[in-house]
């Protein structure tokens, strides 16, 4: 029989609409966006609004939205950013803090 662990906090209710499965997230780290959903997956796991999340990428939150939606994809250097924002989501959130 397993006991329960004292140690081990539950995850708030913040951080459990935030979490990725880990294989997603190895996925977007290595650049491969399948769809706006994944965009938007990436945003919630760095726990930003679309506001912060653009203004964190140097992009308008039309553009945001649009990959979102799944009207446009992203290409070049802002590829390479969610990449950085998929291994690192505390620069991204750091930026955004220190922009604020």
């Amino acid at each position: 029989m397993s006991e329960m662990r004292d140690d081990i906090p539950e995850l708030t209710e913040k951080e459990f609409a935030s979490a990725i499965p880990a294989q997603l997230r190895k996925r977007l780290v290595q650049g491969k966006f399948e769809s706006g959903e994944d965009i938007a997956a990436l945003r919630r796991f760095v726990r930003l609004t679309q506001e912060q999340f653009a203004r964190a990428l140097g992009i308008s939150v039309h553009t945001l939205r649009n990959w979102e939606q799944g009207r446009r994809v992203p290409d070049g250097p802002a590829l390479a950013l969610l990449r950085i924002a998929a291994k690192h989501p505390r620069i991204i959130r750091e930026s955004v803090e220190s922009a604020a």
